[in-house]
């Protein structure tokens, strides 16, 4: 709950120090902001966070390559599909080790799925956190389905360890193909409902028009990625920038908007939503028949001496990973780039001189997720 702390100062005794956290429903997370205001107008704001450090990078240099499996999933549990499989990508590339062409249509699949399902939940949550009810029940009932599929395929539904370094765990079935495309037909339908429901909404419109404008500048300044990078009108996507699997395959838009407000980033993200889609029916169709892992495996996996680096495309944008080999099976550094961190930093210059009352929708507009940031 928000909490005064005190007085800033005798001199001016119109001031006050307000902290918003670390228990907070709107934080999504222990995430504390300790803000400087005037009235209702915030003067500065201090993003305060390491409340819930796990210590991932230092495990990896604790554990050798295979043993650090679990952990991509478990920094951002809402892409926790994309950045298992994008280490998993990530080591393949240091080591040289070839993916069935079947394992990588079945991780695009599924990787988009997790993009899908993790945009529901910034979704919903941020229309609850405006005080929109039924966005949020609806958003849930079409998440439930993806978690359902990757359940099906995976054994889990959320935090993922589906890949393997030279591809997956197991194969999907012939109900996940098929629940993959019903989802996809009914999804479409959903989105319309989505649009009069919530994008035509005056109230939800007067929230986030013109509200948390970001300026473009912050970009170079803070390394802001993912959809609130394209809600400047920036069409950066690591997908498309700089290809990883086969996604040089697909055909698929990098939607974009130019206003750089809490509604555009809104309006970015339902329009990846249907990207995705789009991507997951051109692999459904063009999925191949084959094995799902590579022949020849490594026993040992310990890359060459050196340093690499690999990035994908997550939910929230460029989640790069940063690799330092002695040439051990035990990384002597791993160091992971993830966009929440980046993006969180933007509030200390966002959210001065905007209101109280919109500290939430601002916040949310965003969508961090506090374990990539206390990782």
């Amino acid at each position: 709950m928000a909490e005064l702390i005190q007085i800033a100062s005798d001199e001016d005794r119109d001031t006050f120090y307000l902290n918003m956290g670390p228990q907070h429903p709107s934080t999504h997370g222990v995430l504390r902001l300790r803000l400087h205001l005037k009235g209702e107008r915030i003067l500065s704001a201090e993003p305060i966070i390491g409340y819930s450090h796990r210590a991932h990078e230092k495990m990896a240099e604790n554990r050798n390559y295979i043993q650090f499996l679990p952990n991509p999933s478990r920094v951002d549990y809402l892409s926790g599909m994309i950045y298992s499989i994008g280490y998993c990508q990530a080591i393949e590339k240091a080591i040289g080790l070839e993916v069935p062409e079947r394992a990588e249509y079945i991780r695009v699949i599924c990787n988009e799925l997790n993009r899908i399902s993790s945009h529901l939940l910034w979704f919903g949550t941020f229309l609850l956190d405006l005080g929109g009810v039924t966005p949020f029940l609806y958003c849930f009932d079409d998440r439930e389905k993806i978690l359902d599929l990757l359940d099906l395929v995976s054994g889990s539904r959320l935090t993922y360890c589906y890949g393997r370094f030279g591809g997956l765990v197991n194969d999907v079935t012939d109900d996940f193909l098929e629940g993959t495309a019903r989802f996809c037909t009914a999804f479409r339908e959903r989105l319309r409902e989505y649009d009069r429901l919530v994008t035509q909404n005056v109230i939800f419109r007067n929230r986030t028009i013109g509200v948390g404008v970001m300026r473009p500048e912050l970009a170079q300044q803070f390394g802001i990625t993912g959809p609130c990078l394209r809600a400047m009108g920036m069409a950066r996507d690591v997908r498309r920038d700089e290809p990883y699997g086969i996604y040089d395959r697909f055909e698929f838009d990098i939607p974009t908007r130019t206003a750089s407000d809490c509604f555009d980033r809104y309006l970015v993200r339902i329009a990846e939503m249907e990207q995705s889609m789009r991507i997951v029916e051109q692999a459904l169709a063009k999925l191949p028949d084959g094995p799902i892992m590579a022949k020849k495996i490594p026993r040992k996996i310990a890359p060459a001496k050196g340093e690499y680096y690999f990035a994908v495309e997550s939910a929230r944008g460029h989640f790069g990973m940063f690799i330092v080999s002695d040439g051990s099976e035990i990384p002597y550094r791993i160091h992971l780039r993830t966009p929440s961190f980046a993006n969180l930093s933007t509030m200390r210059t966002v959210l001065p001189g905007t209101l109280l009352a919109d500290t939430v929708s601002i916040l949310g507009s965003i969508d961090i997720v506090l374990p990539e940031i206390d990782r």
